[in-house]
């Protein structure tokens, strides 16, 4: 999704404008502290309180910590990673299931209610004007202002977040018909295969729509190292 004009002079964009991409050591300065934060923390939490608390408790410590991130950029008007509302919705769909019955069923439910509650995130974010897509983007990819209010990338995040939310959707009802209609051997079998699958193709099929977005719109990309102050 990062590539398609390498190294083109921005003075030699067309009338459409250019996008300045990060360099891959840009990526990973950008990147590591996100997936920290919206990753890496809520797994120790769960992890150092499940023999402390059980594992209701570790899943409210570890919400609690999102839920805390969500709050404290909220409040200091600061962007909000993609990964920190995504992990926050997981960890709402365990909980709910930690705390209810000890059926098979219900148990299982647990993946499918993640996926559709991404899902309805992704589709909720593109009326708000702030597509889920984008958010992500910037947890790993960090752009330059005039880059990040690109129409074209504007464009191309909230159709892309459409898409993801249509897929996250169809992922769910398929889990949930199987989950329903098959036995729970076959269920962990196609499920363990099913998610990665969509994910995959859905990410895959992003690149060249990227590309065939930026070229359409006549925009020139680039690479650069880009300011910290962006980050």
């Amino acid at each position: 999704m990062l590539s398609a004009v390498v190294g083109q002079d921005p003075e030699r964009a067309n009338a459409h404008g250019h996008l300045v991409l990060p360099r891959p050591r840009s990526l990973v300065r950008h990147a590591v502290p996100n997936l920290i934060e919206g990753k890496l923390i809520p797994v120790l939490l769960f992890v150092g309180f499940l023999e402390l608390a059980g594992t209701t408790g570790a899943l409210l410590t570890a919400l609690a910590w999102s839920l805390a991130c969500i709050g404290y950029r909220t409040a200091t008007k600061r962007k909000i990673p993609g990964l920190v509302v995504i992990s926050a919705l997981g960890l709402v769909a365990r909980t709910v299931v930690a705390m209810a019955s000890g059926s098979l069923v219900v148990y299982f439910l647990q993946p499918t209610i993640t996926t559709a509650l991404v899902g309805i995130a992704f589709a909720v974010s593109v009326p708000l004007g702030r597509p889920l897509a984008e958010r992500l983007a910037h947890d790993f990819c960090p752009l330059d202002p005039d880059s990040a209010s690109h129409p074209a990338l504007r464009r191309f995040f909230l159709q892309f977040s459409l898409v993801w939310a249509a897929v996250s959707l169809v992922n769910a009802a398929v889990t949930l018909w199987i989950l329903l209609t098959q036995s729970p051997t076959t269920f962990v079998v196609v499920k363990s295969f099913m998610g990665p699958t969509f994910t995959g193709a859905l990410l895959l099929g992003a690149v060249p729509w990227f590309r065939r977005s930026m070229r359409s719109a006549g925009v020139a990309v680039r690479f650069a190292e880009i300011p910290a102050r962006v980050r």
